[in-house]
């Protein structure tokens, strides 16, 4: 009885009433089933609420399948009947499976299903569950994009969302289906800044490279008032001899017009954004380091702009993976800022284990940093790389060499100097590169070295790299004129040797003998015919082409065109020297640490950075009602229950004083406290600060201490407080966003207004931390903290020498440094001429007097004269536009110069050890004039007394490239001690130092800003010439000051 049901239902037979006979059932595979009914009675069966009719179904369906039968129709179907129940499981890890189960089929015709199951997703109690319809969105979107307006919907409903599970996928979402609504952000972004400090990883990384192109588009450039005055100073610098016929009065419209331009205020919410961004640069995620680093260079200010150095710096310990995308980033940054990475050059030392690609990277970061004051340094690192067995990064070497030689032209020489040596080396590809590159550099300069040239020319018989030999004929073509014996001889043996040579020496063998044609016919006519000759049959088109081309140029014919008289202009004509720039130089276009910028083009995908907007959009719209769960957070119910503690202990505030503060003054001021320990000024600060200030990042909260000293310093600033909370009146009471209303006074007014009892309290090592901040802040160029650690003021007499010294004296008064002091044989030099000036005559000399501000700067007095008719009021310096590393104090403005009247003013420069100029502006109340100071070598030293022991010792310190050596022929008239003394004193500011021989003149003195000693000795033999060494640290300085010396001494 049993299996006749079973034979019947498997025939298919009817089982019941109302169900179809085996002909017309669907899976039979009858020939009398009806098209237009196919699989109605199975979606009926799938659509009703009877499990026992859906299982009947899909055993039916399975059947289908099994023979062979299309069934794709029912799919809806049986998606709907499987996933819908999972969807709605009680168990939310059931609920999310089963979701990205159904957006991951990749059937056009679910759309529905998919979508209705995503909006119900979106709506769910679990924030697991909503975090997977955020991922479905993108998967729905790339399935049907019909379906955008329905899925801007639902992300606009998941923006809203409060937790940080769901914040990092439905900004994922956002970037993938509307990007360009912006306007989905402007209610939430608060919200993101503050919740990005918790929200993992992954999400950080998607929201800080939508925030950073969201700042681009709201608020105003931080950079804007510099790149203004840069662009001014520009033009009145260079201005035309039509804009000076004009006259006095469009320069005062001109001057008037800078200030007519609102001054920058940075807006509160893009100060939120830096603020809450900077401690993830303690992230263990090296992307998201990265993408605070892109962020910082993107949008902060160039004051603030350093603190990403040390987070990207302690990248490059990972793997070498991570290394390289960093330094690809480094490398980009560290062409617009330089100083950004100056302190931390040996981190990008190259090491034996590093790979090819990283080790080549590492040296374009080192040669974008190379500057006169780190050169000689940078140069011995390339000295030793030269001897790797890394070939292609001994090449890269010897081009870096060579970008160094040409952007720093005082070691120009002296590159091409070591590169001329390589020539002599038993590696052909190094010798091959260094050619490539001499040629370059001879392109220069190219009359003052002819025996390179020559040099050159003998390699040709050994140098087999078709590159080289190349570079080699094309500098005796064109610097023909400097070997005229030579060059045809070259000529000659390339001729012999011309059908095996490679097809760019071929090309560079023709034009050699067009240019010797052209110059010296009696002996290279028979040649030059013979080369052409050759080349017209040769297998490569283009030489053919090449010799035709050249042939009728160049030999003339009665049917010549006019080009031929002109055949010496053309080949012969004076060609630019070559750039070399770094390759990195126009990748700034594309957005940082993105794939596009570690290739150098274009991926697909990538959204371009907007530019600065010109006017501020309208801030309001970012204003939103404060929900009841950011109003008490349970930090500040901890800081409530912690406040009678701290001020009992600490002693300095009573507890009612604490007591009466209001929660908004108190999150106003522990806004306070948190931005001025994070805004941008770290690497100003002792290292001490910044080893508090990371482990406070690490623990994600700044400490309670900070947090009570700010709100001591909101009690007791009223005056500042004020200003804050009115201007942050219209604002909503978001913790976050009033609190940065309350920045936008400037740190350096606060500081003047608060007592120094209340300032943060420093270790010894940092005293002259504030003075530094200071200068950092109102710089207008780049960030460029000292590439030295600070070291203390050159002593400028030991005590123990002082000592037997007054001991000496017929007097009793002590010895004074300053009468030590030789004067400078430089004088008074012109910085402003009467008729420039129109009436105002400027001088300065170098007092070589400590100056009292800065003991690391350069004491120079100007001297003020008037004499025009009228008074010159208000004069006082402009605002400076300085090399990296120079800095300015400037002199307090002078109210009024009567006519006839004089007046002495001193300020302070930091040169930086290097001889560079500082520009900068004097202004009156109509005029702007533009000046620039030089110094020579010996004026950025202050003397040091040593005794003869200490000298020998310090100077077999510094030995080898340390020390440069030149012999001279001493005049008669400068034989004497008194005379040598005098001279030697007079050039640079150095101490003398006893020596027992009387033929042996010693000195000592240390340089102002980085205190390396530089020992002078002049052996002054009776018979023969004199011996002058110098013994430096810095080499630049040993060299010109061993130039200097020498010249005072043989006038």
């Amino acid at each position: 009885m049993s299996a006749a049901p079973a034979y019947s239902e498997d025939k298919g037979g009817s089982a019941g009433p109302g169900e179809p006979e085996y002909g017309h059932d669907p899976a039979s595979g009858g020939i009398f089933s009806s098209d237009y009914k196919r699989h109605d009675d199975l979606k009926e069966m799938l659509d009703t609420n009877k499990d026992s009719l859906k299982l009947e179904a899909m055993k039916r369906i399975v059947a289908m399948i099994a023979r062979g039968k299309n069934a794709s129709d029912l799919f809806p179907a049986v998606v709907k009947n499987v996933a819908c129940k999972n969807i709605e499981d009680p168990n939310q890890l059931i609920r999310a499976s089963a979701l990205r189960v159904l957006s991951s089929i990749r059937v056009p015709i679910i759309v529905p299903i998919m979508m209705l199951a995503i909006k119900e997703a979106a709506s769910d109690m679990s924030p697991y569950v909503r975090k997977t319809a955020a991922h479905a969105i993108p998967k729905l979107y790339s399935l049907d994009s019909d379906q955008k307006d329905q899925l801007i919907e639902v992300i606009e409903k998941l923006l809203a969302d409060k937790t940080t599970l769901v914040a990092g996928s439905v900004v994922m979402a956002f970037e993938e289906v509307c990007p360009e609504r912006i306007d989905l952000i402007h209610k939430n972004y608060r919200k993101l800044c503050n919740l990005l400090i918790d929200v993992e990883e992954w999400g950080q990384v998607v929201i800080i490279s939508m925030l950073t192109r969201y700042a681009r588009t709201q608020f105003l450039s931080p950079t804007q008032n510099e790149s203004l005055l840069e662009e001014n100073a520009e033009k009145a610098f260079y201005g035309s001899e039509e804009d000076e016929a004009k006259g006095a009065g469009s320069e005062e419209t001109a001057a008037a017009a800078l200030p007519a331009r609102k001054p920058y205020i940075m807006d509160p919410d893009h100060r939120l954004l830096l603020r809450n961004t900077k401690p993830l640069l303690q992230s263990r995620s090296a992307a998201v380091v990265m993408a605070v680093a892109q962020l910082y260079f993107h949008l902060a200010p160039k004051a603030e702009v350093g603190v990403i150095a040390k987070a990207l710096v302690r990248l490059l310990r990972s793997h070498s993976e991570v290394q390289y995308v960093v330094l690809q980033n480094v490398a980009t940054m560290s062409i617009k800022r330089r100083g950004m990475f100056e302190p931390y050059l040996k981190s990008f030392y190259i090491r034996s284990t590093d790979p090819t690609q990283i080790k080549i990277l590492k040296l374009e970061v080192l040669t974008n940093l190379a500057n006169e004051t780190n050169i000689p340094t940078v140069l011995r690192e390339f000295q030793t790389y030269i001897r790797s067995m890394d070939k292609d990064f001994v090449a890269a070497t010897i081009q870096a060499i060579g970008r160094c030689a040409t952007n720093i032209g005082r070691v120009r020489d002296t590159c091409l100097n070591g590169l001329v040596q390589l020539l002599s080396n038993r590696d052909e590809l190094v010798v091959a590169e260094s050619v490539v590159v001499i040629k370059k550099l001879l392109q220069m300069q190219p009359a003052q070295h002819g025996e390179i040239i020559k040099h050159l020319a003998k390699l040709t018989d050994n140098i087999q790299v078709p590159m080289a030999r190349a570079s080699i004929l094309w500098l005796i073509g064109e610097y023909c004129e400097h070997v005229p014996r030579i060059a045809p001889d070259v000529l000659r043996k390339m001729a012999k040797s011309f059908t095996a040579e490679e097809d760019i020496v071929k090309l560079q063998v023709i034009n050699l003998a067009a240019k010797l044609y052209l110059t010296n016919s009696k002996q290279t006519k028979l040649l030059t015919q013979y080369v052409l000759s050759l080349a017209k049959y040769d297998q490569n088109y283009d030489i053919r082409d090449r010799a035709r081309f050249t042939r009728q140029l160049i030999v003339p014919s009665e049917q010549g065109g006019a080009l031929s008289r002109h055949a010496k202009k053309l080949f012969l004509a004076p060609k630019p020297a070559p750039v070399l720039e770094s390759s990195f130089k126009d990748r700034d276009h594309f957005q940082l640490g993105s794939l596009s910028h570690l290739l150098n083009a274009k991926a697909t995908g990538y959204q371009e950075l907007p530019d600065w907007p010109e006017e501020a959009p309208d801030p309001s719209v970012r204003n939103v009602e404060v929900p009841e769960w950011t109003k008490c957070s349970n930090r500040e119910k901890r800081k409530e229950k912690e406040k009678p503690f701290y001020s009992d202990s600490e002693g300095e505030s009573g507890p009612t004083e604490s007591a009466d503060s209001d929660p908004e003054s108190e999150s106003e001021s522990d806004s306070k406290s948190s931005s001025e320990s994070g805004s941008g000024e770290s690497s100003s600060e002792s290292d001490n600060e910044d080893q508090d200030e990371d482990e406070e990042k690490g623990r994600g909260s700044e400490s309670e201490q900070s947090e009570e000293d700010g709100k001591r310093k909101t009690k007791k600033k009223k005056v500042p407080e004020g200003k804050g909370e009115a201007s942050s009146s219209d604002e909503d009471s978001d913790s976050s966003s009033s609190t940065s209303e309350s920045e936008m006074t400037s740190e350096s007014e606060e500081e003047q207004l608060e007592p120094a009892s209340w300032r943060r309290k420093t270790p010894p090592s940092s005293k002259r931390a504030p003075a530094t901040k200071e200068i950092s802040l109102l710089d207008l160029e780049d960030f460029t903290p000292p590439s030295v650690q600070p070291v203390s003021p050159p002593a400028i007499v030991s005590t123990s020498l002082a000592a037997d010294l007054e001991g000496l004296t017929l007097t009793d008064s002590t010895l004074v440094p300053s009468l030590l002091s030789p004067v400078s044989r430089v004088g008074r030099q012109e910085l402003l001429h009467r008729v420039a000036g129109e009436g105002l005559v400027v001088d300065y000399t170098f007092s070589r007097q400590p100056f009292s501000g800065d003991p690391h700067m350069v004491s120079v007095h100007i001297h003020f004269s008037n004499s025009s008719d009228t008074p010159i009021k208000g004069l006082h310096v402009g605002t400076p536009k300085l090399p990296a590393g120079i800095s300015i104090q400037e002199f307090p403005e002078i109210e009024s110069l009567a006519p006839g009247e004089s007046a002495t003013a001193v300020m302070g420069i930091n040169f930086c050890d290097s001889t560079q100029a500082a520009n900068f502006q004097l202004c009156t109340q109509t005029r702007q004039f533009y000046v620039s100071i030089q110094p020579p070598v010996g004026e950025l030293m202050a003397p040091v007394f040593m005794s003869e022991n200490e000298f020998k010792k310090e100077q077999g310190k510094l030995m080898g490239m340390n020390e440069i050596t030149e012999k001279l022929m001493l005049p008669d008239t400068c034989r004497s001690d008194h005379i040598v003394v005098q001279k030697v004193t007079a050039t640079a500011n150095l101490g003398r130092v006893p020596c027992g021989t009387s033929d042996e003149y010693r000195f000592a003195g240390r340089t102002l800003t980085s205190g390396s000693l530089v020992l002078l000795t002049l052996d002054a033999r009776p018979a023969g010439a004199a011996q002058l060494t110098v013994n430096s640290e810095k080499m630049v300085i040993g060299t010109m000051l061993v130039k200097d010396v020498i010249q005072a001494l043989t006038q």
